[in-house]
């Protein structure tokens, strides 16, 4: 029995029954850390992949109306400028294209006639944050602003 007295010393218990909590709170506070860093990085790709797909929607509202308005063009043989919102119940909804033209007359002969030569240059920029219903060439204040700009001569 007295080997037994010997091994069981209060004062050794004491010294290493720290050691287990101290590496448990440090294990806790690492493994905290990486969860916070991984939720980090999944919002902030997220919000990515958001703006990459509201990039893409932009185009297309832009491509529209560039194509609205070279239909104006060759239909009535002008093209007035005008700003519209596309439908919402569409995907591209929640996007307005301000389309102008302006047109580029030819130079002129020894007369000084037009040689028939008149163009015109469509310019389509759609938004998803007008500013007074109109989408213009400034950024958007909002950090999910989305604008495309396309322009075509015919």
């Amino acid at each position: 029995m007295s080997f037994i007295a010997r091994s069981f010393h209060p004062r050794r218990l004491l010294r290493s029954a720290g050691i287990g909590l101290i590496t448990a709170v440090f294990l806790l506070v690492v493994l905290a850390g990486l969860g916070v860093a991984a939720v980090r990085i999944f919002t902030a790709q997220q919000a990515g992949s958001s703006l990459d797909l509201d990039g893409a929607r932009a185009y297309q509202a832009a491509r529209a109306g560039i194509e609205w308005g070279l239909f104006q063009q060759l239909r009535n043989n002008s093209c007035a400028s005008a700003s519209f919102a596309l439908p919402l119940d569409s995907v591209l909804g929640n996007f307005t294209v301000t389309v102008t033209c302006t047109r580029i007359d030819g130079p002129q002969d020894a007369g000084g006639s037009n040689a028939n030569t008149t163009r015109w240059r469509i310019e389509s920029i759609a938004c998803n944050q007008p500013s007074g219903g109109v989408c213009d060439n400034r950024p958007g204040a909002s950090p999910d602003f989305v604008q495309r700009r396309l322009e075509v001569q015919v």
